[in-house]
């Protein structure tokens, strides 16, 4: 299978975690979200659905090059891809969590682990392909402030 397929590949499966997210996602915040209290640092919600496209295709790109090095280091490649699929599973149960489950601490709580688990991911990847890492870190950057935004509307809303 060569790298473009891959990415394809890859791809797909990213944009459906993020879709399926969305699907949770979206009769939450013209519902329940409007009616708690944000900080006021708190993006407008229209920016959300373009950041994390961005930072999906991002995370594809990456595990794409990253299994693209399948047969040159198997065993590395096949750890750093159980960790892109942890991290891309509890990516996806922080939306039921938070906006499914209307549940801010324990979105609070199982977002500090999403955030662990892409750094380990990030840290695996850099080992394989230097881009790969790179392609993670507005992702990381991303997931800390939302890990910020969350602990925030919980302590407003506690």
């Amino acid at each position: 299978m060569n790298k473009t397929v891959k990415i394809i590949i890859a791809l797909i499966v990213c944009l459906a975690v993020g879709y399926s997210a969305s699907m949770v996602t979206r009769p939450s915040v013209e519902s329940w979200y409007p009616t708690i209290e944000k900080p006021i640092f708190n993006p407008p919600n229209w920016i959300f659905m373009p950041v994390w496209t961005m930072l999906y295709i991002f995370m594809a790109i990456a595990a794409a090059l990253v299994w693209d090095k399948i047969n040159e280091q198997t065993e590395k490649v096949k750890k750093a891809l159980l960790f892109f699929l942890i991290q891309l599973i509890l990516n996806a149960i922080w939306s039921y969590l938070f906006f499914g489950l209307k549940n801010p601490l324990l979105a609070l709580i199982e977002i500090i682990l999403l955030w662990l688990m892409i750094y380990e991911t990030y840290l695996k990847f850099i080992k394989i392909n230097k881009i790969s890492g790179y392609l993670l870190i507005p992702y990381l950057a991303w997931v800390g402030f939302a890990t910020v935004l969350n602990a925030s509307i919980w302590w407003l809303n506690k």
